[in-house]
C-alpha cells in the first residue's frame, strides 16, 4: 500500500492510497478518514461505496462527513467504482465499465479478467484495512449512493452477520427492474436472470435475506427516481417481508451531492450508535 495524499482535518488524518489488488488484477485507489484515537485502540469502521462514474474523491472531496466521524469515532472508507488502467476493458457509455463496476463479480469475458468488484469489496479491502488501520473489524457499517447504494444494500443483505449496519442513499433498488440494472448485469453475468438475484435488493429480501435496520434517503426532485431507482419498489418488498425499515422521501432534493452532504453527517451518527461496543 502506498499512500498518495495526506491531509489533517478535524483532529483526524484524510489519506488517499493505492495498492495491487489480487481481485481486480489491477492498481486500486481509496480513500480512509481515520479519527483522533488513543493508542491502540480500534475503531468501527463505515464504508462509503459510491455512484456511477464516480472514484473515491467525489464523497472524500464533497461528503462533509469528517466531523461526524470524528465526534463518533469512526473510520470512514471510500473505495472506487471499478478497476481502472491501460488494458482494463472499457465502454463508450457513463453506465457500463470503467467507473460503473455495479459491485458485482462479473462473468462475462472480457469483463471476468479485471471487474470482480463483489470480491474486491467484500474480502481484498477489507483485509488491507484491517491491516494497516486501527480498525475492528467485528463493527462495520455500510452505506452508498445510487449503484453504490444498490452496492451497500446488496452486500449488506448477503453478509447480514458482517456488517452491523446498512444505509443508503438514493439506492437503486432492483436492477432487474431498471435499465441501469439490465444492462449492468446483463453484460457482466450474462442472460441468465436467475443469476442476477443476489445482486437484486428487492429479490433478497424477497428470497428471506434480512438486515436488522434499514435507512435510507431518496430526494423526491431526483430525475432518476421513477425509472432506474424506483425506491418504492424496496419500501413494498420490505413492508411484504416485514423487514425493519425507514425509508425517508425529502422534499426538494436531487441525485446530487448536495443532497447527499445534507444527510450524510446524520447516517454517520445512525450507524455509529449500531456499532458502538
Amino acid at each position: 500500500m502506498e499512500e498518495i495524499t495526506r491531509w489533517v482535518s478535524h483532529g483526524g488524518v484524510q489519506g488517499v492510497y493505492r495498492h495491487a489488488s489480487a481481485a481486480t488484477g489491477t492498481e486500486m485507489r481509496f480513500s480512509v478518514f481515520v479519527p483522533a484515537h488513543a493508542a491502540g485502540a480500534k475503531l468501527p469502521v463505515l464504508w462509503f461505496l459510491s455512484g456511477l462514474t464516480c472514484t473515491h474523491a467525489n464523497v472524500t472531496e464533497k461528503g462533509e462527513y469528517r466531523a461526524a466521524c470524528a465526534e463518533a469515532g469512526v473510520i470512514f472508507v471510500a473505495p472506487d467504482t471499478s478497476p481502472r488502467g491501460e488494458g482494463v476493458p472499457d465502454d463508450a457509455a457513463y453506465d457500463f465499465g470503467q467507473g460503473a463496476g455495479f459491485y458485482v463479480d462479473a462473468t462475462q469475458m472480457p469483463w471476468a479478467a479485471n471487474f470482480q468488484m463483489r470480491r474486491y469489496i467484500e474480502e481484498d479491502l477489507p483485509a488491507l484495512i484491517a491491516d494497516r488501520f486501527p480498525a475492528d473489524m467485528a463493527r462495520q457499517g455500510i452505506t452508498g449512493h445510487s449503484m453504490g447504494g444498490h452496492g451497500a444494500l446488496t452486500i449488506g443483505l448477503r453478509g447480514a452477520g458482517r456488517y452491523r449496519s446498512v444505509s443508503a442513499f438514493a439506492p437503486i433498488v432492483s436492477p432487474l427492474q431498471c435499465a441501469w440494472g439490465e444492462k449492468a448485469l446483463g453484460g457482466y453475468l450474462g442472460a441468465n436472470r436467475a443469476l442476477w438475484r443476489p445482486y437484486d435488493a428487492c429479490a433478497l429480501i424477497e428470497d428471506g435475506a434480512r438486515l436488522p435496520d434499514l435507512l435510507v434517503d431518496q430526494g423526491d426532485a431526483d430525475g432518476f427516481l421513477a425509472d432506474q431507482l424506483k425506491t418504492g419498489l424496496l419500501a413494498l418488498a420490505c413492508k411484504k417481508a416485514g423487514q425493519k425499515a425507514t425509508i425517508r422521501m425529502q422534499p426538494g432534493y436531487d441525485h446530487s451531492y448536495y443532497f447527499i452532504s445534507s444527510f450524510l453527517a446524520e447516517h454517520v451518527r445512525w450507524h455509529a450508535a449500531r456499532l458502538s461496543a
